[in-house]
């Protein structure tokens, strides 16, 4: 950690420059001989970053970032707030601290925080961050997680753990086991220390794919932001053997949305019927979790179909995804689409359809926009359909 980067000037400099092209910037001289150019450029686009994604790092005076990387890996604030929210106790040791945003949240509920981190340069960052957060209840050590675990004689209220990708050639598919630390096979050795474990996992993780890796697994919360879902987290409980409850949360500007279900083997399936008078579509937070059957019961919807995941009811409801009323319903046929779609404007929309939304546009000249909303779907009769809607929420 180099403190020069906190010379007045320079940081004047890094303020100026917040949002700037930084290949642009790298062509520039040095201001600053005295210092490495790189190591301004990346201040500049680490914080840069962190304006929206940390805006309390961003305000507050003398924050050192330590990469673009570390601030891109890092929790936002708001899913952060959201994971520090579901757990509480007196102590709790994060496992793969990184640039400790998440440990700053935690500190608000456990008197105790440790923080570690296996590079000692970013722990000594983070370490230097939290004076300047004035956040006084975490311990910052640097080691390997598992040998500082094995150097405390007592145990935790709660292990936080966020492994990171291995291997990164495997494309969009991934196991736990693939990751660091590999907590599959570390569980039992962590049950030593703490009968309390929660997990953070990138939505990438498939949640059925989870639980067979995992075992006392207790809760699965998806969270999203903005209809994005953006992590996984797993409670696991030391010996818990009863059923799981599946929690989604959509942190969105006018609200949180929020729709819990339990994963039951005698799980009763939802009704189906043809396009009523209302239209929903469950958020990308419940999409991922499965539970479409749930809420179409919940709800008292019907699904148009096993695979379209839409639903549909005579009656308004308030729920946790988009709502639409339904104008008209026509069939993707050639007559069909020329009169009421060619060449006009339209939100599209394709479930459970063959053709792309980009397919779509080009071979009826449909210009993306407007306020007419159109979802290319399939019916439980398995025909192809188009639902012409306005967006109520």
């Amino acid at each position: 950690m180099d403190i020069e980067i906190l010379n007045l000037n320079i940081q004047q400099f890094i303020e100026d420059n917040i949002g700037k092209d930084i290949s642009k910037l790298a062509l520039q001289k040095n201001p600053f001989p005295e210092l490495d150019w790189i190591l301004i450029l990346t201040q500049i686009a680490a914080k840069s970053k962190a304006k929206t994604k940390l805006p309390l790092w961003f305000i507050t005076p003398n924050i050192i970032y330590f990469s673009k990387i570390a601030v891109e890996q890092a929790s936002s604030e708001k899913t952060a707030k959201h994971k520090a929210s579901i757990i509480s106790g007196r102590t709790l040791i994060d496992l793969t601290g990184g640039f400790g945003v998440d440990d700053y949240y935690f500190s608000t509920h456990f008197d105790t925080v440790v923080h570690c981190e296996i590079n000692t340069e970013l722990s000594a960052v983070v370490r230097h961050n939290f004076e300047q957060l004035q956040v006084n209840n975490i311990d910052c050590i640097t080691g390997d997680s598992t040998k500082v675990l094995q150097g405390y004689n007592s145990s935790f209220d709660w292990i936080y753990i966020d492994p990171s990708r291995r291997n990164e050639t495997k494309g969009k598919v991934f196991m736990l086991k693939d990751c660091t630390p590999n907590v599959p096979a570390l569980l039992d050795f962590y049950f030593e220390y703490s009968k309390n474990i929660l997990i953070k996992t990138a939505p990438l993780l498939d949640i059925s794919a989870g639980l067979s890796e995992l075992k006392n697994v207790k809760r699965v919360h998806i969270v999203a932001v903005e209809n994005e879902v953006k992590e996984l987290l797993w409670e696991i409980e030391k010996g818990y053997m009863d059923t799981i409850e599946i929690l989604t949360i959509n942190n969105t500007k006018a609200g949180d949305e929020k729709f819990n279900f339990t994963l039951e083997a005698d799980q009763k399936s939802a009704q189906f019927g043809l396009p009523n008078k209302f239209l929903y579509e469950p958020n990308s937070a419940i999409m991922k979790s499965g539970g479409f059957d749930q809420v179409g019961l919940r709800f008292n919807l019907n699904k148009l179909h096993p695979h379209s995941h839409l639903y549909t009811a005579a009656e308004w409801t308030d729920f946790p995804g988009r709502i639409f009323q339904i104008e008209k319903v026509i069939s993707y046929q050639k007559s069909a689409m020329k009169e009421w779609l060619e060449n006009k404007k339209a939100n599209l929309t394709t479930r459970n359809f063959p053709d792309s939304v980009e397919s779509i546009r080009k071979k009826w000249k449909i210009n993306e926009g407007g306020s007419q909303y159109c979802f290319f779907t399939t019916n439980q009769n398995n025909d192809k359909i188009v639902l012409i809607c306005t967006k109520i929420k």
